[in-house]
């Protein structure tokens, strides 16, 4: 076994890797160990482990979605309203995974090399065994996770040849080879297909402590461990660290990734290897009947929130952060100001037009009794839990919001700064019952999803339709229809009609991808999710963000903010600072 030999190497590669990093420490003299000395100090070495986890990228909301036309920000300093107006660049990218993600897999490698040799108790090396296992088991989903972001971010067409990014299975070290092309989109997901297989291999589904020995893995039993010891490592206390299920939702998050249209060119994962990812978990969830009734409104469920404790996740919730303590940060940032909020994020009219009618029908459609001089009513109640609209109540009071130019508050488009831009405001994420108000002011526990169970089921409804037709069901007994039909019976769309629209769109392949698309569009808005999609789908990335203006009682839709993307941009740049370090490294085209 190849092992990096001082730990001052260790951090000089890290810092190669991520010069911009500011968690990386400078040691004092007295901390200079080799690394083999951390083999008998079981919280050093589990240390490279926990810094996997603090770079997750969606350990915080990103908001991306304001450089989409889902939604635009308030704000001209920000990152994504800047993406949106035409300064994405090279070496200008607030969506930037290389330095992290990489950074990431250096400190996993070096896990993967040394946990083998780390005692992790005292006297017991059938539980070092086990507790090696495991968190070999948590490296290897992890650095699949960050392969994911990194070729969602950065993989991309250069020269007509689809690349990834350079795969690092073992540690670097100050004698490794750091010019290195890119590796082919294909060898990347073959090497996080083979991260996941070793993952799934030693970690158990879930976390859960077992009442007998009967439960344990045979090759447990055969080393002679006892039911303590297998709940020690894989029982309950390890809940919310990455486990088999949560490795099967990042195989079927980054498989759909590598089938869409803009990631499928020399690629071999098919939409049917999705649908078979994604319905694998599912099947383990119940399937269809296994979505959350309350999965709705996951980020407002009061007393699910509040109950939440020991690692436990509600029914919506395949992986969490952790909960942390009351508090009123996304309020500050997103409340209309008349609730004391920076309204910083704004929903736009493009979006609000792509919430059907009650019954089911889109607002275009015939059938579907929109009144555009009452456009709020009748219509899919996503939209009130999702929006503040004209006429909404929000905050703990419930007050009403008058969004119009003549309605006499701050809440009115383009009164003051924090004011909205298009007419509305978010709702979605936030919890109403915070308090704002400085003279009674009140934070409230937030519930932060790595990976909700909606996702997973849109992905088998994406990848099914496209594989099997709409009504195919593959070797699950459920099809892309019935779950798009679970979804909206749970939304409340359609109750009185049978979702008449679904059923006279059930035998048509390509006008159920647009619906699944639209509701992929609807359940996961403002989670940041709609970048990508467009992207993947090789979409039209310059739709003009619309507004709706109101004035004297009437309702004018506006064009709010352009958006300036080169159709070069359906891929990310590798950053420019590596480019000029390394000559073997190819930019995506259009960079």
């Amino acid at each position: 076994m190849k092992n990096t030999k001082n730990i001052l190497g260790v951090l000089a590669i890290l810092l190669m890797l991520n010069t911009a990093c500011d968690d990386l420490f400078e040691p004092a003299i007295q901390n200079i160990r080799d690394l083999e000395s951390s083999y008998n100090e079981p919280r050093f070495a589990q240390g490279l482990i926990i810094n996997g986890y603090a770079r997750i990228p969606r350990n915080g909301w990103s908001f991306n979605d304001m450089a989409t036309d889902d939604a635009v920000s308030n704000n001209e300093n920000n990152a994504y309203f800047n993406v949106a107006s035409g300064q994405w660049a090279a070496d200008n990218d607030p969506l930037n995974q290389w330095t992290n993600s990489k950074a990431a897999i250096q400190y996993l490698n070096i896990m993967i090399e040394t946990a083998d040799s780390v005692s992790f108790t005292v006297d017991n090396d059938l539980v070092d065994r086990m507790f090696a296992d495991r968190i070999k088991g948590e490296a290897y989903g992890l650095r699949a996770l960050f392969m994911f972001h990194l070729l969602q971010s950065h993989g991309g067409l250069a020269d007509g040849e689809l690349l990834g990014v350079q795969i690092l299975d073992e540690p670097l070290d100050l004698k490794s080879e750091f010019n290195r092309p890119r590796n082919t989109f294909e060898e990347c997901m073959q090497q996080l297909y083979l991260d996941v297989e070793n993952a799934l291999e030693l970690l158990p589904l879930d976390y859960e402590n077992i009442p007998s020995e009967d439960m344990m893995p045979d090759r447990y039993k055969a080393m002679g461990a006892s039911r303590n010891d297998y709940n020690r490592v894989f029982g309950e206390d390890a809940r919310q660290l990455l486990s088999g299920r949560i490795a099967m939702a990042i195989r079927a998050q980054a498989a759909l990734l590598a089938a869409s249209p803009a990631f499928s060119q020399g690629t071999s994962t098919s939409y049917e290897d999705v649908a078979n990812f994604a319905g694998e978990l599912l099947e383990k969830n119940g399937g269809v009947s296994g979505l959350a009734p309350t999965g709705l409104t996951w980020y407002t469920n009061v007393s699910e929130i509040n109950n939440l404790g020991g690692g436990v996740n509600t029914a919506e919730i395949l992986w969490r952060n952790s909960l942390g303590g009351p508090s009123t940060n996304l309020e500050e940032s997103h409340f209309p100001p008349t609730q004391f909020g920076n309204g910083l994020l704004n929903p736009t009219q493009n979006l609000v037009d792509a919430f059907p009618s009650i019954n089911g029908f889109p607002i275009g459609h015939p059938s579907s009794d929109y009144d555009p001089t009452n456009p709020y009513a009748n219509r899919d109640p996503r939209l009130h839990h999702f929006i503040v609209y004209n006429g909404s109540t929000a905050g703990p009071n419930s007050q009403v919001i008058n969004t119009a130019a003549d309605g006499g508050t701050n809440d009115g488009i383009n009164r003051v700064e924090v004011s909205t831009r298009t007419g509305y405001y978010m709702r979605k994420l936030l919890r109403q019952d915070v308090n704002l108000n400085p003279v009674s002011m009140n934070g409230q526990l937030h519930v932060h999803p790595r990976i909700r169970y909606t996702e997973i089921y849109l992905i088998y409804a994406e990848a099914a339709n496209e594989a099997w037709g709409p009504s195919g069901t593959g070797s699950f007994g459920f099809s892309a229809y019935d779950v798009i039909r679970a979804i909206r019976q749970r939304a409340g769309i359609g109750l009185d009609n049978g979702d008449a629209y679904l059923e006279s769109i059930k035998g048509d392949q390509d006008a159920m991808r647009q619906l699944i698309r639209n509701e992929r569009r609807l359940e996961l808005c403002f989670e940041g999710f709609r970048f990508w999609d467009l992207r993947r789908w090789d979409e039209d990335l310059t739709e003009t963000a619309r507004g709706m203006r109101i004035e004297n009682g009437s309702f004018e839709h506006i064009n709010v903010q352009n958006r300036v993307f080169g159709s070069h941009m359906k891929y990310g740049p590798v950053p420019l600072s590596e480019l000029l370090k390394y000559n073997a490294l190819r930019q995506n085209t259009g960079w």
